[in-house]
C-alpha cells in the first residue's frame, strides 16, 4: 500500500484492517505509522539490497567488473515486472523529505546501498571507490525513476555509460 499509494495517503486504520490485526497488536510493534514505515524499509533493505541487488550480481559475475554490470542485468528484468513499482526508498526520502525521519532512514538505506557498490568496485581495484560508488548509483536510481516514467529499457541504457564509468576509474 505504501509503496503503490505514498505513506501519507495510507492510514493506521487501513494497515490494520488489511494486516488483519488487532490495533492494540499493531501499535505494541510499532508505536507510530513512522516505525511501521522504517521497519518496512529495514526489511526492503534485507531483501531487496541484500539478498537481491548483491547477492544475484555476486551470483552472476565472476568477476567484481562483471558483478557490477550485473545490477543493471537484474534491473532490467525487475523493470519488466509486472509488479515493478519503483525504490521504496527513494520513494519514501522524496515523499517525506531527507529530514524527516522516515526520509532520513531512506537516506541511510541509501548510503548501504551504495557501501554495496563501493565494496565491489574496491574488489575490482578500480580508483577512488567512493566516488565511483556515488557516480555509479546516479546511474541507479537514474535508471530506476526512468523506468517508472515508462522507459522500461532504462537499465540497459544506464549499463552502456556503466562500462564508461568503469573505464574511466580502472
Amino acid at each position: 500500500m505504501f509503496a503503490a499509494r505514498g505513506v501519507r495517503d495510507v492510514g493506521v486504520d487501513e494497515v490494520i484492517e488489511r494486516a488483519g490485526v488487532a490495533k492494540a497488536t499493531l501499535y505494541r510493534h510499532f508505536p507510530s505509522k513512522d516505525d511501521l514505515v522504517v521497519a518496512l524499509l529495514e526489511e526492503r533493505e534485507q531483501r531487496w539490497t541484500r539478498d537481491w541487488v548483491e547477492a544475484e550480481a555476486r551470483g552472476r559475475g565472476s568477476e567484481p567488473e562483471q558483478q557490477l554490470l550485473a545490477i543493471f542485468d537484474l534491473f532490467d528484468e525487475w523493470f519488466h515486472r509486472e509488479d515493478f513499482e519503483g525504490c521504496a526508498f527513494i520513494n519514501v526520502m522524496l515523499e517525506m523529505g531527507p529530514a524527516h525521519p522516515v526520509g532520513s532512514a531512506s537516506v541511510r538505506h541509501l548510503e548501504n546501498i551504495r557501501a554495496v557498490v563501493s565494496r565491489l568496485a574496491e574488489e575490482a581495484g578500480l580508483r577512488d571507490p567512493s566516488s565511483f560508488a556515488r557516480s555509479w548509483h546516479i546511474l541507479m536510481k537514474g535508471s530506476i525513476v526512468q523506468a517508472v516514467e515508462g522507459d522500461l529499457d532504462a537499465a540497459a541504457r544506464a549499463k552502456s555509460m556503466a562500462r564508461l564509468l568503469i573505464d574511466k576509474y580502472r
